[in-house]
This record gives structure tokens, C-alpha cells and sequence, in this order.
């Protein structure tokens, strides 16, 4: 897997729906325990609470998916939090939406409403970001080309890491894994083979959508 999206940080949003309050709290998890974890914490802190909702997906083809309806009418909670996840294709993250029952009750519909409006203010709030497997490249040339590949590189976009001037000039790039055999290309031909290019360490980003 080579990108995929998760939440920028945790957080948590409320709405009211009818008096009643819904507390969305997301979490990034990256395994099922973590997850149960926070729901015990979750579970504790909010004790007097009607309802603690909640639904996950983990894994990098989303291979642990769980929710719970945690007393509400079946299908009416869990689900259509689960169903926000699964929309915008968030990993590794937990939704749970606590519910303080305000008095007037909200039918099936309302319910799924409720609790889907809830899920989805709770990931505007901490944000989605993607991340992007990349491998960072060393490129050493004389001082004489690094004025022309400074350029060329910011002409495409890509990040210089750091930057090293020494006896020669080294500049560490970051590229993106199904770029790299395009960019040696393209950097060889540019500069008539006149640096030298080498593959190094993976590793990921962080691109906020």
C-alpha cells in the first residue's frame, strides 16, 4: 500500500438533535486492543451517558471493522457511523458516538441521521490527511548543476528534504514510490547524466485533503 487516508489528530465534536446531545470522539488506532482500550476509557468517562456508540475499521485493507449499537434500536448507531468511515475510506480510526438522551425520542431515521451527522462533524473536526509511502534519493552533483536541478526539482514539485554543501552539493529528495524509475529517468536525461542519483531509505508523509 503505497497511500492511504487516516485523521490528521484526535478530537471530538457535539451536536443536538431534539435536546439530546451527541458527543463524537475519534481516535487513530492501529489495532483492534487499542481501540477496545479507548472504548473502556470512553466507557468510564462517560458512565451516565444513555448510549457509547461506536464503530472502527483497521488495517490496510480495512480487515478489522466492528460497530455497536450499544442498546439502540438495531442498525440505527453503529451502522451508519461505520457507513461515514467506510464513505470517505478513513484507516485506523475509531468513532464513538456517546449519546445524552434529551427527552423527545427520535425514531429510526433520526436515529441513523443523528448518529451519521454526529460521525461525520466528529472527522471534519480532527481532519482526514493522506499518507504517501515515499523513498528519500541523495543526489550529489558539482555547484555548477545545483542552480539547474534546484529548479527542475521545484518545477515538478518535489521536496528537497535537506540540503548539504560541502566539496559537492547534496540534495535529499523526496519521492514517491511510483515515481522512482521515472525519476532517474527524467533527472539523467535533464542533466545529461551529470549527478549522481541514489536510492535510499523509505519512508511516509503526511498530506492534509
Amino acid at each position: 500500500m503505497d497511500s492511504f487516508k487516516t485523521i490528521a489528530q484526535n478530537g471530538e465534536a457535539l451536536i443536538i438533535e431534539r435536546k439530546s446531545k451527541f458527543i463524537a470522539t475519534v481516535y487513530q488506532v492501529q489495532t483492534v486492543e487499542e481501540a477496545d482500550l479507548y472504548m473502556q476509557q470512553l466507557r468510564k468517562k462517560y458512565y451516565d451517558a444513555t448510549h457509547n456508540c461506536f464503530a472502527y475499521q483497521i488495517g490496510e485493507n480495512d480487515e478489522f471493522q466492528r460497530s455497536s449499537d450499544d442498546g439502540e434500536p438495531q442498525g440505527t448507531a453503529g451502522k451508519p457511523i461505520l457507513e461515514v468511515l467506510k464513505g470517505e475510506q478513513v484507516k485506523n480510526t475509531l468513532i464513538c458516538v456517546t449519546r445524552y438522551f434529551g427527552g423527545t425520542l427520535l425514531g429510526t431515521g433520526g436515529l441513523v441521521r443523528a448518529y451519521g451527522r454526529a460521525a461525520k462533524e466528529g472527522l471534519l473536526t480532527v481532519g482526514i490527511i493522506e499518507k504517501r509511502r515515499i523513498r528519500l534519493f541523495t543526489l550529489k552533483m558539482p555547484y555548477t548543476l545545483s542552480g539547474k536541478v534546484q529548479y527542475l526539482l521545484g518545477e515538478r514539485n518535489y521536496v528537497i528534504r535537506e540540503s548539504i554543501y560541502l566539496e559537492d552539493v547534496t540534495f535529499i529528495v523526496e519521492v514517491q514510490v511510483h515515481e522512482e524509475k521515472a525519476f532517474i529517468k527524467w533527472l539523467e536525461e535533464s542533466t545529461n547524466a551529470g549527478i549522481d542519483i541514489l536510492p535510499g531509505a523509505y519512508d511516509w508523509i503526511e498530506v492534509k485533503l
